[in-house]
């Protein structure tokens, strides 16, 4: 996938697999629809740097369709992805509960990861290298707060019966909030846990290693949270969406 267009056909193609019903769309196509957002917006110049967005969120991507792959046929995807791909055969999730796990395990493990992919050590270590790049990062939650609501709308058309309680409907502004909070407060964890990857990286291969095999027990832990019954913005709000590295 050398551009992000070759990436939302590739994303189509594995959506087009995925049989009706599966809960396993719910995350996917919402993933796709952002990816457009994003897609536009470098398209219309709105990055200080269009070309390495690009390359950076089709780096991302690739980590949660390679986890995708993995499980679906069979294999064993990073743990995270495990506990969120799980929930989809298990007993029903309301459609906002499946979302919610498959960016809590992109972000808090696959992020900050490709980030390190597509930023050198030396970039790390230049001020204004890192300015440019971290304000590019953060753009991307104007892109993801602006779709929220959207967002919001195509889950209410998924929902069954029951789903959306008395007391989620009274609480839908702050959910649109608190969702908003909740993604500025784990990409800036994210931005964090990136350079302590890099950090890792110039100590060695098994350094490195290290620090994401913490990463990943860490971003299990959280998705594992939001499996467990209850509300799940209040599980968000007592345990934040984000996780970070020593």
């Amino acid at each position: 996938m050398g551009s992000i267009d070759d990436l939302l056909v590739h994303m189509d193609t594995i959506e087009g697999r995925i049989p009706p019903g599966d809960p396993r769309r719910l995350f996917h196509a919402t993933y796709a629809r952002t990816t457009r957002a994003v897609r536009d917006e470098i398209h219309a110049g709105g990055f200080a740097d269009g070309m390495w967005v690009e390359r950076w969120d089709v780096t991302f991507a690739g980590m949660y369709l390679g986890a995708f792959e993995a499980w679906d046929s069979g294999g064993h995807p990073p743990a995270p992805w495990q506990v969120a791909f799980d929930a989809t055969t298990g007993p029903h999730l309301p459609p906002l509960r499946h979302v919610l796990l498959g960016m809590n395990a992109h972000i808090n493990l696959d992020l900050p990861q490709a980030l390190v992919a597509v930023i050198t050590d030396e970039e790390f270590d230049d001020p204004d290298a890192v300015a440019g790049r971290a304000a590019d990062h953060h753009h991307i939650d104007d892109i993801l707060a602006a779709r929220v609501a959207a967002e919001d709308d195509e889950l209410k058309r998924q929902e069954l019966p029951g789903d959306r309680t008395w007391k989620d409907r009274l609480l839908a502004p702050f959910l649109h909030q608190s969702t908003r909070r909740f993604l500025k407060e784990a990409r800036e964890k994210v931005w964090n846990n990136a350079r302590r990857l890099s950090e890792a990286r110039r100590s060695g291969p098994d350094a490195l290693a290290g620090a994401v095999a913490r990463l990943e027990e860490l971003s299990r832990q959280r998705v594992a949270d939001l499996t467990r019954p209850g509300d799940v913005i209040f599980e968000l709000a007592r345990n934040g969406f984000g996780v970070a590295l020593d």
